[in-house]
């Protein structure tokens, strides 16, 4: 309907007049139907990121510290996995007197469900603990053959924060301890998706390789142009000990049977090359002990000479002349030499006069 206008005086209504457009207000929609077209003109070229935005539903944190103690190496490893990880979070030291029951309480202040404890033993052996906060299960390891980023010095590299992908060798799945440890591993090692510190990339690679009855840590990065892969490092190797239904103790729930402690392995060692002397000594002393030994003297054997051959008889010759005698020619030379000197001092002392 079009709009209508009265007159003040009750006349008939009169169509009110439309407002003027202005040349500009006739440009803005044209303008505007362009900008639209060139944004979906770029949506449309635009390549998608590799990773959607999400929202970050895995709330795992492991705290990752250790005793007093450890060596340069330790806390160098250490701080690498700190770096690997973004979901770590670091503590202080914790006290090599305090009991071990005390790491969940600092898990729980931390706010933190997972946790990697380096224990150090003797300034020489180290321990890994990799325990679910507050519940269990946990593992205790020896770390054994440690080699860290800076001393390695690999060629390969990878974005700080990316998400690692988790190889595990095929062993894994057949023995049910293997398998609680596959889990526990991924737990931990594995980067939660769509963590804040984490970057939306997966260019390396967390491998787990059974060997020896020993776990073989090793980090690899992906290359992209053939999918080959090249060591970052840091590298060590876990023997498991135990693994406990609780967290960090409770009841056994496996006990390894080819593990051997440090100080046995030393023990032997030692053992070893004391035997090596001892039988040096032996030697040395059966050697003396022949040499006071009076030397036993056989009787003659008769059957001896059986078979010896006798020497021919050579015939006797008898010299009837006298030999010439041997003529001395040093003793020659000698006289020979004292003349000419005696005619030498009888000629000076004669030119003298």
């Amino acid at each position: 309907m079009a709009a209508t206008k009265r007159k003040r005086r009750g006349g008939l209504a009169v169509q009110a007049k439309k407002p003027k457009r202005n040349e500009k207000d006739a440009k803005q929609p044209a303008k505007l139907r362009d900008v639209a077209e060139e944004t979906k003109e770029e949506e449309r070229d635009r390549i998608p990121g590799p990773v959607c935005k999400g929202k970050w539903k895995n709330k795992e944190r492991i705290l990752i510290f250790s005793s007093r103690g450890i060596n340069f190496r330790t806390r160098h490893l250490m701080q690498d996995l700190r770096m690997l990880m973004p979901h770590s979070k670091a503590d202080t030291k914790m006290d090599r007197k305090d009991k071990l029951f005390v790491i969940n309480e600092v898990c729980e202040m931390k706010n933190c469900n997972k946790c990697i404890y380096f224990e150090a033993k003797k300034k020489q052996d180290l321990y890994m603990w990799l325990s679910n906060s507050p519940h269990g299960p946990s593992a205790k390891f020896l770390v054994q053959n440690i080699h860290t980023l800076a001393e390695l010095k690999m060629t390969g590299n990878c974005l700080k924060g990316s998400r690692p992908l988790l190889s595990f060798d095929p062993a894994f799945d057949e023995l049910p301890h293997y398998a609680l440890l596959k889990e526990l591993l991924i737990q931990i090692f594995s980067t939660p998706r769509y963590h804040p510190k984490s970057q939306p990339f997966v260019d390396h690679v967390f491998t787990f390789t059974i060997l020896d009855n020993r776990i073989w840590f090793r980090n690899f990065q992906i290359i992209e142009e053939d999918a080959a892969l090249v060591e970052i490092g840091p590298r060590f190797v876990l023997n498991l000990i135990k693994i406990f239904q609780g967290s960090f103790g409770g009841p056994t729930l496996y006990e390894n049977p080819h593990y051997q402690s440090p100080n046995m392995h030393r023990r032997v060692i030692r053992s070893i090359t004391a035997a090596k002397y001892k039988e040096k000594q032996q030697v040395k002393d059966a050697q003396k002990m022949k040499k006071k030994e009076p030397k036993t003297v056989l009787p003659h054997d008769p059957t001896a000479d059986v078979f010896v051959i006798p020497a021919e008889e050579k015939p006797i010759e008898i010299q009837w002349v006298k030999p010439e005698p041997k003529v001395d020619l040093k003793a020659r030379k000698k006289r020979i030499y004292k003349r000419q000197r005696k005619m030498k001092q009888k000629m000076n002392s004669g030119n003298t006069k």
